[in-house]
């Protein structure tokens, strides 16, 4: 009786653990029309994160083309609204390359301030070196 009574203490354990783990979904449209600096890109492209909230780990993947110069850097921003700037939170690389795929590890404030929206993937090029094309992180419905 008391092995019965580990066993589904033991079982409802791993399903209360499993049950408030969630993948939530974060996308973007890059456009140029969405970046605060004046762009003259003819470029675009799409941004998604998604947030393992048991690990607090993001995974991305953003794509672009269209650019008339060869791009020069591409980052996630935060913490800013849109029409606002903010610091690098996620560097994606220098001269990178579409699609670009990674992993990075949020701590519990950056984590919060992606689910409240106030993250942004810009991309930039050596014509627009201050941001070709952005899109805010919004929660995929």
């Amino acid at each position: 009786m008391l092995r019965r009574s580990l066993a589904i203490a033991s079982i409802a354990v791993l399903f209360a653990g499993t049950a408030s783990a969630a993948t939530v979904k974060f996308s973007a449209p890059l456009t140029a029309a969405a970046e605060v600096q004046h762009s003259t890109s003819t470029g675009s492209g799409t941004a998604t994160v998604s947030l393992d909230t048991a690990t607090h780990e993001i995974t991305y993947d953003v794509t672009f083309s269209g650019f008339s110069s060869a791009v020069t850097a591409a980052a996630i921003h935060g913490p800013a609204e849109a029409g606002k700037n903010a610091d690098v939170v996620v560097p994606l690389g220098d001269n990178p390359t579409s699609p670009i795929h990674g992993t990075f590890k949020l701590t519990p404030q950056q984590e919060q301030q992606l689910t409240a929206g106030l993250y942004y993937v810009s991309v930039n090029t050596k014509n627009n070196p201050s941001g070709a094309v952005r899109g805010q992180l919004v929660e995929a419905k």
